[in-house]
């Protein structure tokens, strides 16, 4: 500093003395303006008394320029020191003065010299402790550099920072003048801080501002959650603990506020903080979403995909993370339950009845969000993010709710295509579109198409569980009123249209149950009113997923088959199966599918009502389902045989055991008929049994069950069957007096509507196509068909 200059109003000494390297000259130097004595003090008040602001401007130019911001240290710690001593003598004028009092003392904030940044410290309390509620206008500054002295590493100056920080905190405390609006940017922007002592020094100011009356943080909440939520992350338990007490007194203020929230700008950010790894922050979030959705109900609904995007993973955690599991469940409960069956009304414009009213007509309809802005991907691939509008703006008061289901049902359906998810997320994503098929079927039916292929993979996986609520989802799609079109041929493919009637025989005097099925008898499901145009489709999925994947026919095939005669119409899913495995080119596929049917159908409690309506065949339509389950079970010899007994078709069933001779006779071939005859044993067959004691009525019977015994080896099952054989009484030795008087009962009379000599010649016709297939394996080497020399 060059001594010549001249710093008037300032004495040399004066100048000399904040120059010295010495803090004690310095301070005296200071002192020396502030006491009444010294020329230049007395000069200050009398500026101040005679309102002579230039002059008073000019003693604070010269030690901010030449001393606070000169390039001498020593300079600088002077200029400080004086600009505190001249904010006290000012007095309360020195608010007309902040901005140039402030300015340099910030400036040396960032000096590399922590001694500096310290005086600079202690001369801003200084001109804060004058001033008071003079700096609120100058707020943001002086926080902004406080944040950055909150992580200083020298720990002097963060102490006189601190001190700084409780001045400053008091003022704010007890004014009403405080800008909250304009404050709110820089704390938006601070509060992203990755320093734990700024992340401390932002929790602080938080909670002040939390705890003034006249200050509403909550309108301003969506500015800092996120941040919030960052900080929350934190790896100090302090600070955790300070932003867990920060985010506990918002949520009790939302609680009690919760018309005044702005609940869809903070959704986005729940979601994004619900799908983090830190364990604290996850639950947080989850919590403040399950309160979400409780409190704001219905208006949340917008943000659904989003919503389900990050609860339905968490619905898979094992006990380690329990609470999260236990709030994520809530959280999907309570979003469904907002789901009626309003929200599967057309989405035209149209008048809504809202328990807020709506005074302006062109709110009355809700309309299609677009992307939001700054969004995040919610989706489970990115594959999906540009088909999903997860969040965008709407009014929770004034706007009517739509659910939209383009962006739920692509979440569902990707997290149900992912094989990595966990089981019980799996089965909540399969309530939820059970759920979502019973209250809106309307707009769920416009994505079937696109959900039917990953239900029917569903129905291959490991859980039990799964697979029943897949089966539930599917039994709906396929009973529900909105799945019938008027048209449904697509869904069924050309190849399912030309070539039905070929194995059927049309029979004179009989169109209705025995002639070529029409058209509509393919499209939709036989009988039943409630089977939609999707019901035939699933069936003709199904048989395709069995007949792909042989392994889920033989572990679960009876399992499903038999769940579904539960949830729909047997009658319907024979009928359906057995048409269309009358057409199936996979030969012993179709053998082996109608073994499985055939072992369901005698022995499934389930369906003990259609064993009964077999059993007489003394309707049209018992006589209808018994030809067409015939015409396909021709695919397996020994289970025709067995529906003939089922039936009481005695004299049908010794027909074909005589026709047994003219087939090759396998190893398979004489299992199935040792299974039979175990059955036979059983409690199904107990009226067949009782039958035997009327040996004049049922001589067919008796002639087909030693036809069965000839066919067999002296196995075990021969020995059984010789045993029950033996059992038949002398016809002689049970003639009594009524009886002799009686007349003769014949056999029960076969059915004139059903032509037993066309399906014989059926029989025949499949058993031969059989044959040939059997044979060109052989050719090729395929000797799975082991024979056996009789």
């Amino acid at each position: 500093m060059n001594p010549e200059k001249d710093f008037a109003p300032l004495t040399p000494n004066i100048v000399r003395a904040l120059n010295d390297k010495l803090y004690e000259k310095r301070k005296v130097a200071a002192l020396e303006i502030e006491n009444p004595s010294p020329s230049l003090s007395r000069l200050v008040r009398e500026f101040v008394a005679q309102n002579n602001t230039v002059q008073i401007k000019h003693v604070i130019q010269t030690l901010s320029q030449e001393f606070a911001l000169s390039q001498h240290p020593h300079s600088r710690k002077g200029g400080l020191i004086g600009l505190a001593a001249c904010s006290i003598a000012l007095g309360k004028d020195s608010g007309l003065y902040l901005k140039e009092l402030i300015e340099p003392v910030l400036t040396c904030f960032n000096d590399a010299d922590s001694r500096l940044r310290y005086y600079a410290c202690e001369a801003l309390y200084n001109i804060v402790k004058v001033a008071r509620g003079a700096v609120l206008p100058h707020f943001n500054v002086l926080f902004d550099g406080l944040s950055k002295l909150a992580a200083d590493p020298d720990p002097n100056v963060k102490s006189g920072s601190e001190l700084l920080d409780r001045l400053l905190k008091d003022i704010v405390t007890e004014s009403n003048k405080f800008d909250l609006v304009g404050f709110i940017p820089l704390l938006r922007e601070r509060i992203y801080s990755n320093n734990q002592y700024a992340r401390q020094f932002i929790i602080s100011w938080i909670l002040v501002l939390e705890s003034v009356p006249d200050i509403n943080l909550l309108d301003y909440l969506p500015e800092i959650l996120d941040g919030l939520f960052q900080i929350l992350g934190d790896n100090g338990k302090e600070i955790r603990k300070m932003c867990e007490v920060v985010l506990g007194e918002f949520l009790k203020e939302i609680k009690k506020n919760p018309s005044s929230v702005k609940f869809a700008e903070m959704a986005n950010i729940l979601v994004i903080h619900c799908q983090t790894t830190d364990d604290l922050i996850q639950l947080t979030a989850m919590c403040w979403m399950r309160e979400f959705i409780q409190l704001a109900g219905r208006a949340m609904l917008p943000y659904s995909s989003g919503i389900l995007t990050a609860v339905l993973p968490c619905l898979a955690y094992d006990d380690r993370k329990k609470s999260i599991k236990e709030v994520a469940n809530v959280c999907n409960q309570s979003l469904m339950k907002l789901v009626t069956p309003e929200d599967d009304e057309p989405e035209e414009p149209k008048p809504v009845v809202q328990r807020q009213a709506d005074p302006n007509p062109d709110n009355s309809s809700a309309k299609q969000e677009g992307p939001g802005s700054g969004g995040p991907d919610v989706s489970c691939d990115s594959s999906f993010s540009s088909g999903i509008s997860v969040f965008s703006p709407a009014s929770t008061e004034r706007v009517p709710v739509t659910l939209h289901l383009d962006g739920i049902v692509q979440v569902l359906n990707c997290h149900l295509s992912d094989m990595a998810i966990g089981m019980m997320t799996r089965i909540a994503v399969l309530k939820w579109l059970y759920h979502l098929y019973i209250k809106t079927p309307r707009k769920m039916f416009r994505h079937t198409d696109s959900l039917f292929p990953i239900l029917l993979q569903t129905l291959s996986d490991e859980s039990d569980e799964v697979i029943l609520k897949d089966l539930e989802v599917l039994a709906e799609i396929a009973s529900s009123p909105a799945g019938q079109t008027e048209d449904p041929g697509p869904l069924d493919g050309p190849d399912l249209r030309t070539s039905h009637s070929e194995p059927q025989v049309p029979t004179p005097g009989r169109a209705g149950l025995l002639s070529t099925p029409s058209t509509k008898g393919l499209e939709c499901s036989p009988s039943s009113p409630t089977m939609n145009s999707y019901f035939y489709k699933f069936m003709i999925n199904l048989l395709k997923r069995f007949s792909s994947e042989r392994k889920l026919l033989e572990v679960r095939g009876a399992f499903i088959i038999r769940q579904l005669c539960l949830l729909l119409n047997a009658e319907n899913i024979f009928h359906s199966m057995a048409d269309i495995l009358l057409r199936e080119e996979d030969l012993k596929f179709a053998s082996t599918m109608v073994h499985t049917l055939n072992t369901i159908l005698l022995t499934s409690t389930e369906l003990f009502q259609l064993r009964n309506q077999l059993k007489d065949l003394r309707t049209l339509e018992s006589q209808d389902l018994f030809c067409c389950l015939y015409r396909s079970w021709c695919h397996n010899p020994v289970t025709t045989v067995s529906l003939c007994f089922l039936t009481q078709n005695y004299r049908h069933a010794y027909d074909l055991i005589q026709k047994f001779g003219d087939l090759e006779v396998t190893v398979d071939f004489l299992t199935e008929v040792d299974k039979l005859v175990q059955l036979i044993e059983c409690p199904i067959f107990t009226y067949l049994r009782l039958q035997l004691l009327d040996v004049k009525n049922n001589p067919y019977l008796i002639k087909a069950l030693y036809g069965l015994l000839m066919l067999l080896p002296q196995s075990s099952a021969f020995q059984l069957l010789s045993h029950r054989l033996q059992c038949v009484p002398n016809p002689e030795l049970l003639q009594t007096e009524d009886s002799l008087k009686a007349a003769p009962k014949s056999q029960k009379t076969d059915s004139a509507s059903i032509d037993y000599a066309e399906l014989l010649q059926h029989f025949e016709k499949v058993q031969k196509k059989h044959l040939e297939v059997r044979h060109q394996r052989s050719g090729r080497g395929d000797h799975l068909d082991r024979r056996v020399v009789l």
